[in-house]
């Protein structure tokens, strides 16, 4: 699958829509993060100025743009990306949304999924539950949906 699953659309580019859009939560004006990074509708960061609003619409769009980007870049950093099962893509999908490309390239878990130790790279998501040095509650939530839904892929 060349292009990626979201880029495909359909169900899983869906499936990706609602799993990481309900933990990044959405907001049509532009607002600090936890991290005090400038973001706007679902997580989004890149460009966006304090004061800034967008539609629905214009939200809906730049989604599916971070998120066929955010695919490409993990992609390119796994051996085998369509030997992984959909659940346990999606999770590290979300993982590397909510991350970025370069630390989740960069991380254990990626080691481990490009090692064939899948569930040992599942294991890996609840160790980033921190920002700034203070752990997160909706971290630490969207971490222990991840890991199941990676676990789940494997069964």
């Amino acid at each position: 699958m060349k292009g990626g699953r979201v880029a495909a659309g359909g169900l899983f580019l869906a499936g990706a829509m609602t799993l990481i859009g309900a933990y990044e939560g959405y907001s049509a004006k532009a607002y600090l993060d936890t991290g005090g990074v400038p973001t706007i509708c679902y997580g989004a960061t890149r460009g966006v100025r304090m004061g800034q609003t967008a539609s629905v619409a214009e939200c809906s769009a730049i989604f599916t743009r971070d998120l066929i980007e955010h695919e490409t870049g993990m992609r390119a950093c796994m051996k085998r990306p369509d030997a992984i099962p959909d659940k346990t893509y999606m999770a590290v999908l979300s993982f590397t949304y909510n991350v970025g490309v370069g630390a989740s390239c960069k991380s254990t878990l990626m080691q481990l999924v490009n090692a064939g130790q899948l569930e040992a790279a599942c294991n890996q998501l609840p160790r980033w539950v921190n920002d700034n040095g203070k752990v997160i509650r909706g971290l630490v939530n969207r971490r222990v949906t991840e890991r199941k839904l990676c676990l789940e892929g494997l069964q």
